[in-house]
């Protein structure tokens, strides 16, 4: 049996409470930039005292409007501010991993992936230290990517294993312009933890697991002899349940 994450906003688990305590469910949380500017580290001791369990926990890092691997100085330096607000959160959580988006997106840096990549190592060297101080791993989310090769190369450049991808396969399924079997092949050493949800390949929809288009299959089978974090990013709780019935049959 896998036990998933799932995935869902800090705001929100008050509304869910009984249900995430019955179940024993894992959690990934999402804090938002206005979440991150109120919150205060009695209010995460508050937190786990209402949880009834010791679930496994990972975070969602705010993203909007963020760009690690930004051209403008101050962009970037915005940019970090945010997360490390995400890592004091983190210091009272101590979650298995931090989930980033990577802000890369081939339009808007002409195709210049190593302008992105520049900015990204500047951004991400100083927060390896951390990572390993508080037990935690960052793992850089695939959101507009059409291939690839961007995360791998960002990888390989760093170099921790501190520091991984989050293969999301919603997003993957949207926007690829290459096989499955490409991602798997150039990012299979790096991946630490999957988002799992579908679509049809017109929006991202977040469905359950199995309603869309996904190989899921594919992705399993070679992906099974790595230890990952499963994280359910279906976007109701009817979904979310069917993504988990559903993730057991594969293993």
């Amino acid at each position: 049996m896998v036990n998933p994450h799932v995935h869902v906003p800090y705001n929100r688990i008050g509304e869910y409470l009984d249900f995430i305590n019955e179940n024993r469910i894992n959690l990934e949380i999402f804090f938002s930039a206005s979440h991150l500017d109120k919150i205060k580290k009695h209010d995460i001791v508050i937190l786990l005292e209402k949880l009834e369990y010791k679930p496994s926990l990972t975070i969602h890092a705010p993203f909007m409007d963020l760009s690690p691997g930004a051209v403008d100085k101050k962009i970037r330096e915005i940019t970090i501010k945010r997360f490390i607000q995400v890592f004091y959160v983190a210091e009272a959580i101590r979650p298995k991993v931090i989930v980033f988006h990577s802000g890369y997106e081939k339009w808007k840096y002409a195709h210049r992936i190593d302008v992105w990549l520049e900015g990204s190592l500047k951004t991400w060297k100083p927060f390896l230290k951390r990572a390993a101080e508080i037990g935690t791993k960052i793992a850089i989310e695939n959101i507009f990517e059409d291939d690839p090769t961007n995360l791998r190369l960002l990888m390989e450049k760093l170099g921790s294993e501190m520091f991984g991808v989050c293969f999301d396969t919603g997003h993957c399924n949207l926007f690829t312009r290459v096989p499955l079997e490409e991602w798997i092949t150039q990012l299979k050493p790096y991946i630490i933890e999957l988002h799992l949800h579908d679509n049809n390949k017109t929006f991202d929809e977040h469905l359950a697991i199995g309603d869309g288009t996904f190989d899921f299959e594919t992705l399993f089978t070679n992906l099974k002899d790595k230890d990952l974090v499963y994280a359910v990013e279906a976007h109701s709780a009817k979904d979310t349940i069917t993504s988990i019935r559903r993730l057991q049959k594969y293993f």
